[in-house]
């Protein structure tokens, strides 16, 4: 009896899917295939999110390049300060140091003190080829 009713529901299974309408179908066909559609559109979005986040405007590799670019500029920064200190330093030297001033006055303006000689030496010429139709 139980075979007789396996094949009884069975049969009126295939029934039912023969005169089912397409709407019905359908909404079975969009209930099973949901959970693939989501997780597929899911990752799609996840990869997306990655690609942005690596390769965006704001991305990782942008973010690599302006920390490259930052340490540039900070050795950059730290070298035009000591340069500054440098200076400040000759700046007080030559306010309050008169040998200071002395020795920038023979240096520059070729100043001399009494009884002293100065000689000035032509500046060195530098080696250079001759023209190429020079040569004969």
């Amino acid at each position: 009896m139980r075979d007789e009713n396996a094949q009884a529901g069975k049969m009126k299974a295939e029934d039912e899917t023969v005169s089912v309408p397409v709407s019905r179908r359908a909404l079975e066909f969009a209930r099973r295939a949901w959970r693939p559609a989501a997780t597929t559109a899911i990752v799609a979005l996840a990869a997306l999110l990655v690609w942005h986040v690596v390769y965006g405007r704001n991305g990782v590799s942008v973010w690599e390049q302006k920390r490259v670019e930052d340490r540039q500029l900070r050795k950059e920064i730290d070298d035009l300060n000591q340069e500054n200190t440098r200076l400040r330093d000759r700046v007080e030297r030559l306010k309050s140091n008169p040998d200071a001033i002395g020795q920038v006055a023979r240096d520059q303006l070729h100043y001399a003190k009494p009884n002293e000689v100065i000689v000035t030496l032509p500046p060195d010429k530098p080696t250079q080829a001759p023209p190429a139709g020079a040569a004969k």
